[in-house]
Parts: C-alpha cells; sequence; structure tokens
C-alpha cells in the first residue's frame, strides 16, 4: 500500500479535488490494467475526470447550465472554460467513441500500443490539469511493515 499527497493552492473546491482524485486513482486502474481495452477505457475516463476538474472549478454558472436542447460534452465545456486545454479536449474527444467500444467489450478496437499511448497522455494531461488548478501531487514511497 502506499499513501499519496496532494496540496492545493487557492480556492479548488471538493468536487474538483475529488474529481482529480478519482483521475488520480483511474490513471493507476489502467496502468494496473493487463488488457488494452480496460487499460484504454480506464485512462479515457481518468482523463475525462480531470477534465471536469477544471470545467467544475473555473466554470461560471451560466456555462454549465442554461437552456440547452442537447448535452454538452466537458471536452467543449474543457475548451470554453480553459481555452489553454483545447488541444487536449480535441485529442481526448476524438477518443470517446473508442473508449466506448472498448468498454463494451468489442474485440480488436484498441491495440496495447494505443492503450499504452493513451495511458501516458492522461498522465500527463492530468499533470496539465492539476498544474492549472495549482495542485500538487506527489507519490509516497510504500508502506511497509516493520517487524517488532
Amino acid at each position: 500500500m502506499s499513501v499519496a499527497s496532494m496540496t492545493v493552492r487557492g480556492g479548488l473546491g471538493p468536487d474538483s479535488a475529488g474529481l482529480l482524485g478519482l483521475a488520480r486513482r483511474g490513471v493507476a486502474e489502467a496502468a494496473m490494467a493487463s488488457d488494452a481495452a480496460p487499460r484504454y477505457a480506464a485512462a479515457h475516463l481518468a482523463a475525462l475526470r480531470a477534465a471536469a476538474a477544471v470545467v467544475a472549478a473555473k466554470a461560471r454558472p451560466d456555462q454549465r447550465t442554461g437552456p440547452r436542447r442537447r448535452p454538452i460534452s466537458v471536452w467543449v465545456l474543457l475548451g470554453r472554460v480553459a481555452p489553454e486545454m483545447s488541444e487536449w479536449a480535441a485529442f481526448f474527444a476524438a477518443g470517446a467513441r473508442k473508449r466506448a467500444a472498448a468498454e463494451a467489450g468489442l474485440a480488436g478496437q484498441v491495440s496495447a500500443r494505443e492503450a499504452d499511448d493513451l495511458l501516458r497522455d492522461a498522465e500527463e494531461f492530468l499533470q496539465v490539469a492539476e498544474s492549472i488548478l495549482q495542485v500538487t501531487h506527489q507519490e509516497a514511497l510504500p508502506l511497509t511493515r516493520t517487524g517488532a
């Protein structure tokens, strides 16, 4: 078991902090997945949660809600509230269908290389999101039991 710490600067709310924690756990889950499809899906979901954390922290109420006929993707919202993340948003939005196929268990939709690449991208994206939100994350060394 290991202990991780997260330091928040500024006024990050509990919703955003919780989403970042879920994103961090999702990256770890993806790294542990031995099959490509679950690794891809978990990495993409981790990025989605990191994006949601940024949107939750930066969006004004009129950007999140209002009369709409169709729901708006978090990737679209991310580009609106954090234009500096627009390229990331477009990149992950393009992979949403592949994630859905991977989650549905459709064989052959995701290669091991694609899953590994997305995992690295999701981890980098999470670090960018944490930086934008002024959150530092530090992995602690594994806890070990010592004899008495």
